[in-house]
């Protein structure tokens, strides 16, 4: 993996949503329906928008797992 996938992976891992009902619970552990609104309703624009929807995929292809073992924290 390239060091740049691999760095935008742990920081995806590290990553906490900063607002709303979900607030402080990491991007990677929100709720797959809560992912699902998103990407039906829209993704936020900016950076949390872009980790969202890399949520979304990882998601999708059940990978999970992969990214919670990057987690430092």
């Amino acid at each position: 993996m390239e060091n740049n996938q691999q760095h935008a992976l742990e920081k995806l891992a590290n990553t906490k949503m900063p607002y709303g009902k979900h607030k402080g619970t990491f991007l990677i552990d929100l709720p797959e329906h809560y992912i699902v609104w998103y990407n039906n309703k829209g993704f936020p624009k900016g950076k949390t928008g872009d980790m969202l929807r890399l949520v979304y995929e990882i998601k999708l292809n059940g990978l999970e797992d992969l990214v919670r073992r990057l987690r430092t924290s």
